[in-house]
């Protein structure tokens, strides 16, 4: 049985609590505390859930509580990647004395498991293919950080599209696994701005005005389309995101995620269908740049060169955000632009595939929680932002920060799109995503089997 307290101990507690509540009332007089450690915050930035006290991990982390701490981090990003996150986070631990401590592998999807399973995880991780989180998830070994965060703070701050794909089946229920970082936008069909202009070419919203515009061009004397799927041992994977696109238009977004999850076999009609829809593009001699035999020897890297070639060699491509990497030196986004991979069928509308990164909870400490909530706000990518080739799925982000229109409207189509979904290959087992579904496009691409047995060569990864 609890003992009561005796009456010196309810006064000392009654003076702290009256101290307590008289230096809030004061504090609330003076300026805002800001939620983010960047000049030229939003001030009005709501901060997550509140404990106790009144007041979020965040707030606390601003104001100095955790300053000394240490929380550790461990994810994929090397080389240029690990140095633009490092100066994202900045900022941060200088205002708020908390020391973010950032180990990176190329090996990441090894060693975190490694570390994982070995009792040695980190306090976060960042994960860039959300399927290799989930087998943690149902472990019942990362935290739910919808339980500090709180459900209408994390509402604020992504669209439901983001929620749902953060959503994971633990041992108790779903949880929210982590929050969303950067992203890649993927729907996109690249083309040489002046030129297209030139030749009076209209952007496409529809399939059947893009097959128009196919046609329109060949008839120009030129193939529309430089599409290249070569990428080392990675090679297919360019033509799992067509087919993954062409699934969000043709389907429905349970039956896309009961595909990811290995509800729905590929070799079920619906897969079949968005196969064949594709092929209409890539196996007419007409449409592509080097035929049909050229696809699976072209680098990923090197397909888009020739839009900018003087006359241009082909004139679309499809591919993610980062592609402006793969371009010509010297290109400006005066010479460059793009459409989003348009509508198939109307009801399914123009959805945004992505990739991106999530970061996951392993111990749950307050100043983890402070790190945690600061990631799921704009600023913490902000200068990465600046700097190009980065697309913030949080709501707060500052469209001003991008660093060119193109990117600008990346950001807002994504904001904007009814229906969000992940990389599909990146959520599949290994044994799939990385291994059946690449191979078995390439199969098919390069001629050697049909697509019903493409389709039950991809289905045995499953197994």
């Amino acid at each position: 049985m609890q003992r009561k307290p005796k009456r010196s101990s309810m006064l000392i507690l009654i003076m702290m609590l009256v101290f307590a509540l008289t230096l809030t009332a004061c504090a609330g007089k003076g300026s805002n505390t800001p939620t983010v450690p960047e000049p030229g915050k939003n001030n009005n930035q709501t901060t997550g859930n509140t404990g106790s006290d009144g007041e979020s991990a965040l707030t606390k982390a601003l104001n100095g509580e955790f300053k000394g701490k240490k929380v550790t981090m461990f994810g994929p990003f090397t080389d240029a990647d690990e140095v633009k996150f490092n100066e994202s986070k900045k900022a941060f631990e200088e205002k708020t004395g908390i020391e973010v401590a950032y180990e990176s592998s190329k090996e990441f999807e090894a060693t975190i498991s490694v570390r994982v399973n070995g009792g040695n995880a980190p306090d976060i991780a960042d994960f860039p293919q959300p399927g290799l989180l989930g087998t943690f998830v149902k472990d019942g070994k990362v935290i739910d950080v919808s339980t500090f965060l709180g459900d209408d703070y994390l509402n604020k701050q992504y669209n439901q599209s983001w929620l749902d794909m953060a959503k994971m089946p633990g041992p108790n229920g779903d949880i929210m696994a982590g929050v969303w970082a950067r992203s890649s936008v993927k729907s996109l069909v690249w083309y040489n701005k002046k030129e297209f202009e030139a030749a009076g070419y209209t952007i496409p919203n529809t399939w059947d005005e893009l097959i128009e515009l196919t046609d329109q061009i060949a008839k120009d004397g030129d193939p529309a389309w430089s599409i290249g799927i070569e990428s080392g041992a990675a090679t297919g994977w360019p033509a799992t995101d067509w087919l993954e696109d062409i699934m969000l238009r043709t389907t429905s977004p349970e039956n896309y995620d009961k595909w990811v999850s290995g509800e729905l076999p590929f070799t079920d009609p619906i897969v079949k269908n968005a196969l064949e829809k594709m092929s209409e593009i890539w196996f007419n001699e007409d449409y592509v740049y080097g035929g049909r035999k050229s696809i699976a020897t072209t680098s990923f890297g090197d397909a888009a060169t020739v839009l900018f070639d003087n006359p241009p060699k082909a004139w679309l491509h499809r591919m993610a955000g980062f592609v402006t990497s793969f371009f010509p030196a010297g290109l400006t986004d005066d010479d460059y632009d793009w459409f989003p991979f348009p509508s198939i069928d109307p009801q399914y509308g123009t959805p945004a595939l992505i990739s991106g990164d999530i970061y996951a909870m392993f111990n749950d400490r307050p100043e983890v929680r402070a790190v945690i909530e600061y990631f799921t706000t704009g600023e913490s990518l902000k200068t990465w932002i600046q700097s190009g080739g980065v697309t913030a799925p949080m709501n707060d982000a500052d469209p001003s920060w991008y660093a060119n229109e193109q990117e600008r409207r990346m950001a807002e189509f994504v904001q904007n799109a009814e229906t969000i979904r992940f990389d599909g290959s990146d959520l599949m087992p290994g044994a799939v995503g990385a291994g059946t579904f690449w191979k078995g496009m390439t199969d098919y691409i390069s001629g050697t089997v049909d697509a019903d047995t493409a389709l039950k060569e991809i289905q045995t990864g499953w197994k």
